[in-house]
């Protein structure tokens, strides 16, 4: 198979970290131990893959040397090609997924800009498509904050997805999406041009260093708003947590429990949190306040046109596609690969 494996340095890095499993008091931090235990299983699982492709390439290829071309077995033996080739392709895409965090699982944060229901609208419609592309993944998303638009779409709405390399993927996402149509909310049919930022930030497990004290945080309950049952709506389950040093607002209502709510919008606030720490370890906290995009017109990392023709095109890479049905159900991988793709794009601290 390709030479861009490195496998020695992955089996390396596999015998490093058995070692320390190995070290005393190693399960006394039981937190500490499934992490590295998880880590450990991600890169024994990219092995497995790598010899299941490799072996079945072999075998393909004696296979390939007996049957006459033109047969029935010759085109089996063609398309059953096509599919290893798929397979491998995407395991190499998997080894652009190296940065820190890209293991982690993910918090993806949709918010409209101006604009009243048809930004809200477009949040809506961004929300439906990130839930598909988490399906078609494998993965799955769990809604940790959701507020309604006034009269359609959403205000905003807050959800972490969870699978490997959650956050390697997803981080590709981060920024502002402008769409341009035909409004449904424009008695006059008006063309119209939205905008939705997205931030991803990558989920930290608890045995990563964050500090919140007690006097740096204020803590707010209220009775959530929107769906969630009668229950949710008539007690004060839901939980504001505002960050002073940072103005950090964090809110989550969707648990029937305040506690669990509590523990939601901790969480969220700790990825955010560890987000500016790496920002400011690796001194790109400069450059990164020079490259936030405020939520308008020429800020845009991605733009979805409907009308009057179909494309959608990210504008970092260049990447493009008339087929705006397939993106909107899912389909950005390609997207993804491209922006993951690019050296200068894929090692940026995104947010």
């Amino acid at each position: 198979m390709r030479g861009i494996f490195d496998l020695d340095s992955r089996r390396i890095t596999i015998a490093d970290l058995e070692q320390k499993t190995n070290l005393p008091g190693f399960w006394d931090n039981n937190l500490t131990a499934q992490a590295l235990l998880k880590e450990i299983s991600i890169h024994k699982k990219w092995l497995e893959t790598h010899s299941k492709l490799a072996a079945e390439l072999n075998d393909l290829g004696e296979l390939a040397g007996m049957v006459e071309e033109g047969s029935d077995d010759a085109r089996e033996v063609e398309h059953t090609l096509e599919k290893l080739t798929e397979e491998v392709d995407a395991l190499e895409f998997r080894t652009l997924l190296s940065g820190p965090d890209d293991h982690r699982d993910a918090i993806l944060t949709i918010h409209p800009g101006a604009g009243g229901t048809e930004s809200q609208d477009w949040a809506e419609m961004l929300f439906r498509m990130y839930n598909r592309w988490v399906e078609r993944k494998g993965f799955t998303a769990d809604l940790i904050d959701y507020q309604p638009g006034d009269e359609a779409g959403l205000k905003s709405v807050t959800i972490e997805i969870k699978g490997d390399f959650a956050y390697g993927f997803a981080k590709a996402e981060s920024g502002v999406h402008r769409l341009v149509r035909i409004s449904p909310f424009d008695a006059n049919a008006r063309r119209h041009t939205s905008f939705v930022s997205v931030h991803v930030y990558p989920v930290v497990e608890d045995n990563v260093e964050i500090e919140v004290k007690d006097e740096d945080v204020r803590i707010d309950t209220y009775r959530s708003s929107g769906a969630g049952g009668q229950h949710v709506n008539k007690t004060s389950s839901a939980i504001r947590i505002t960050h002073f040093p940072t103005g950090i607002v964090v809110t989550c209502q969707t648990e029937r429990s305040q506690h669990k709510n509590k523990d939601a919008a901790f969480m969220v606030l700790k990825s955010r949190l560890y987000q500016l720490k790496r920002e400011e370890e690796a001194k790109k906290m400069e450059k990164f306040e020079k490259t936030k995009k405020k939520i308008e017109w020429g800020s845009q990392i991605r733009s979805y046109v409907f009308h009057p023709y179909n494309l959608v095109k990210d504008h970092r890479t260049s990447h493009e596609t008339s087929n705006i049905q397939e993106v909107m159900d899912g389909g950005i991988d390609s997207f993804i690969q491209a922006y993951l793709s690019d050296p200068q794009l894929k090692d940026q601290v995104v947010s």
